[in-house]
């Protein structure tokens, strides 16, 4: 790639909500780009991740996702996991105070985090750092120094604080440590390019270039990336609002839920999830507006790619072939009602719940008679406890789309 093609290829996703500010992005990679070039050495490039649970979906993966195209032009990436942040837990997209957790929990949730990086960073060239490792450090005179940097106004100008402050409900004063807490990240990492979601804006190009600048440092560059929305193609994909697709799942689970995913979403994942180029994602969303093809089987080249990019491309011819077979040529309607399954819910349960059945005594006896089928599969169990997302089909006409959550 030449300088253009790869500043297109790193701001691919990116989304600041402000033009201007996405030009001063894009020049300042360009200029961060052509210098380290010029001194022989690459970018250090780095993200930050709060271990606060350990159920990642898709959607968790976008800045990784970003990081390994960082690797791949051969820069040093860093994935940070912030055992210190973490304890507080980042309130920039939240309208209440989020739960602080355990130095217990968040070690343990760590582990878990950095393994699941790993399907799609490259493990051989990524650093791992954890943030108490320098945050622990800090006195309480760092502390007095860092924040004479910030006003209150500033943090009541972001919309879940001042929410929160209309409504006179309490915001806490150790949540305005946070953005000064990731602002001291980037300064102990010395970075060049600190990615992140659009939820850190206000981490990123205020507090990190700021506290870089008062250390004395190049203020680095912010590659900020649109959120990538859930399988109902409106909100921020979330497990609690089931519209998820976890990360520790099948290959075939992976692709029937990207294959529900709403038309007008699809260009928003090719962009954020997939390992297609600029002009390879140009060319999905142009062949799409145009009519070239049909959008089920743009779905299903987007389908197979993410899948592809999570597992691999044989484990994704696999899970297309399962699809067709069960969708296609098992005449399933496209359209069916959506069910979600709460915790440790049996297969009768949801039968009745549904109105599929009046009865559990009916609904054995259907069961019994073969006539009860879990994504193609004729079920035989009535005891059968469901944990993960399915086709129902009872009797010949009746399908339920079960998700989870």
């Amino acid at each position: 790639m030449n300088i253009e093609e790869k500043v297109a290829y790193l701001m691919q996703g990116t989304e600041y909500g402000d033009e201007a500010m996405a030009a001063v992005m894009a020049t300042e990679l360009k200029e961060r780009l052509t210098e380290v070039e010029k001194e022989g050495r690459p970018l250090r490039v780095y993200c930050g991740y709060d271990p606060r649970t350990t159920d990642l979906h898709i959607g968790h993966t976008v800045t990784m996702r970003k990081l390994r195209q960082f690797q791949e032009l051969g820069h040093e990436v860093t994935f940070v996991i912030g055992t210190y942040t973490a304890l507080i837990g980042d309130p920039s997209d939240k309208d209440k105070l989020r739960p602080q957790l355990t130095a217990e929990e968040v070690e343990a949730n760590a582990r878990s985090y950095a393994e699941q990086a790993f399907r799609i960073l490259d493990r051989d060239k990524t650093r791992i750092r954890y943030n108490a490792e320098w945050l622990s450090k800090l006195s309480f005179a760092d502390l007095i120094k860092l924040a004479s940097n910030f006003t209150i106004q500033q943090f009541l100008a972001r919309e879940n604080f001042r929410k929160r402050w209309d409504n006179n409900e309490a915001v806490h004063v150790h949540e305005l440590f946070y953005a000064i807490m990731q602002g001291y990240d980037a300064h102990a990492l010395d970075t060049d390019i600190q990615v992140g979601g659009t939820d850190q804006l206000f981490n990123i190009v205020t507090a990190s270039r700021k506290v870089m600048s008062f250390y004395g440092q190049k203020p680095n560059v912010a590659i900020i990336l649109s959120i990538l929305p859930g399988t109902d193609g409106e909100v921020k994909m979330s497990k609690s609002l089931g519209n998820h697709i976890p990360l520790n799942t099948t290959p075939e689970d992976m692709f029937g839920k990207v294959m529900s995913v709403p038309d007008h979403a699809m260009q928003q994942y090719a962009k954020l999830v997939t390992r297609w180029t600029p002009k390879e994602v140009e060319k999905f969303g142009s062949d799409l507006d145009a009519g070239a093809v049909h959008p089920r089987d743009a779905k299903m080249k987007l389908a197979h790619e993410i899948v592809g990019a999570f597992f691999s491309d044989a484990d994704a011819e696999k899970a297309q072939a399962h699809f067709v077979t069960l969708f296609q040529k098992g005449d399933m309607p496209e359209d069916m009602p959506v069910y979600h399954l709460q915790d440790g819910e049996g297969i009768l349960d949801v039968m009745i719940a549904s109105e599929l059945v009046p009865s559990k005594s009916q609904g054995r006896r259907l069961i019994e008679q073969h006539g009860v089928k879990i994504d193609g599969e004729v079920v035989s169990d009535p005891a059968m406890i469901l944990d993960h997302a399915v086709v129902l089909q009872v009797g010949k006409r009746h399908f339920l789309k079960i998700v989870e959550g």
